[in-house]
């Protein structure tokens, strides 16, 4: 036990770790926000048929996007996390190995989604003719060079795992920054050159990705983390891969719910139409875009707590979660306010048809108030990764599941409130998402070792 004891996260104040940890991953968050919002404008530019093709791909993108950073990638830093808390040097230096492993093979299984399951995937959500076209371009070329989004995101939890998000802070948020002018040039083109059209914004975040990850292996090789990672000589080890997959299939599959949750409710949306389509995939853009804002502090919540639980510090690592989650979810519940008094001034930014206005409306009023039961849940699910308590985010996913989907089919075939309906369904799968993940934590805190 005594090597533990010298981990400098188990006696630093949880505040001030807690700045130093998650200010950097909050920083990419926010640009990385703005990078979102910046390319739904080239998407508007490219005509509403984008914006319906990108609706289309936006909720298998984010699966792969959430279980790559906050799934997996959570799995990954909450086991360097409670290596490094237990004292394990040996084993940290051969879970890097083990990561990227991992992460090959998760690359591999969505390059294949991409081009047998997907297709079928967007005409079950409503998608034909050009926004159907313009969905497979997107998808094909982002998810065949997947395995530079894994390697990239797999890297930064190595690292924010060992306590540096300097690091990757600092190299992802100069690839974000350039990832906006690229994708605008790659999409809409340069002088005569009339550019490549939705295939534009996926080569972008390739290209991006690939130089983020480089540099941060350098860095890792480097020695950054006080140890450099062993490639040879490492047998695979099935004990490492399970400090790995037991966060992480589970936190992947609440991940894969989410995503789940948001492709039933563009299949409801998609009997409203095209217009109808875009204008959710506007609106349901703040709540996929407020999922990295809850992971820059979430993330250095899943460090922080998992030193503490590989210390078996249990009482630090309940307070270190409260504090975290409270400020994310102020944090978070202040934007949805704003956007929700001011929502058709959010959806004017990407269009000016007046029928995707009116959809985008009807979501961000409905949903968009209640961001700070969202904000406190997403952010205690990281801690529970540190934590390796998973069945409160297991339970909470499922149920925002049943009540976003189920319930916006009732409204729709039973109550006859439409579009409205589905949306008011959605916000109260929100609410009860929240709850059933800061009800038990807060009625029984985490005791025992992880």
């Amino acid at each position: 036990m005594e090597p533990s004891l010298s981990h400098p996260l188990l006696t630093a104040p949880i505040g001030k770790s807690l700045w130093r940890l998650s200010a950097p991953t909050t920083a990419v968050m926010i640009v990385q926000t703005l990078v979102a919002i910046a390319e739904t404008f080239i998407f508007g530019r490219l005509g509403t048929e984008a914006l319906a093709g990108f609706a289309l791909v936006f909720p298998l993108m984010m699966m792969m996007t959430m279980m790559a950073a906050g799934g997996m990638g959570g799995g990954v830093a909450a086991a360097m996390a409670r290596t490094l808390g237990a004292g394990r040097t040996a084993d940290a230096r051969a879970l890097v190995l083990h990561a990227l492993v991992l992460g090959a093979v998760l690359a591999l299984f969505f390059t294949l989604l991409a081009w047998t399951v997907a297709p079928s995937l967007y005409r079950l959500l409503g998608g034909e003719g050009a926004a159907l076209a313009r969905a497979l371009t997107y998808s094909h070329v982002l998810f065949t060079g997947s395995l530079f989004i894994w390697a990239n995101f797999f890297l930064s939890a190595l690292l924010r795992g060992g306590g540096d998000a300097a690091t990757p802070g600092r190299y992802m948020l100069v690839s974000s920054i350039a990832q906006v002018p690229l994708s605008y040039v790659l999409a809409l083109g340069i002088g005569d050159w009339p550019g490549m059209g939705m295939a534009g914004p996926a080569i972008s975040s390739l290209l991006t990705s690939a130089v983020s990850a480089l540099l941060q292996a350098r860095a890792l090789w480097a020695g950054k983390l006080g140890f450099v990672p062993a490639l040879s000589g490492i047998p695979l080890q099935g004990r490492l891969f399970w400090e790995i997959l037991r966060v992480g299939l589970i936190a992947s599959f609440s991940a894969f719910t989410a995503n789940l949750t948001a492709m039933l409710v563009t299949g409801l949306v998609g009997r409203f139409g095209v217009a109808a389509l875009a204008g959710y995939g506007i609106g349901v853009r703040l709540e996929f875009m407020l999922v990295p804002l809850a992971f820059g502090i979430g993330s250095g919540l899943t460090t922080i707590v998992g030193v503490a639980a590989g210390a078996n510090d249990w009482r630090r690592a309940v307070r270190a979660a409260w504090i975290g989650s409270l400020v994310a979810g102020l944090g978070i519940g202040a934007f949805g306010w704003v956007v929700a008094l001011f929502p058709e001034g959010w959806a004017r930014l990407f269009t000016d048809d007046p029928d995707v206005i009116a959809a985008t409306v009807a979501y961000v009023t409905r949903v968009a108030p209640f961001y700070f039961v969202f904000g406190i849940g997403m952010t205690l699910s990281f801690a529970s990764q540190g934590a390796g308590r998973m069945k409160a985010p297991f339970a909470a996913g499922v149920t925002r599941l049943l009540v976003a989907s189920l319930g916006g089919l009732f409204a729709i075939e039973h109550l006859g409130w439409g579009l409205p309906g589905v949306f008011t369904a959605i916000a109260v799968g929100i609410v009860t998402f929240g709850s059933l993940i800061a009800g038990p934590l807060l009625v029984h805190p985490w005791r025992g070792r992880a």
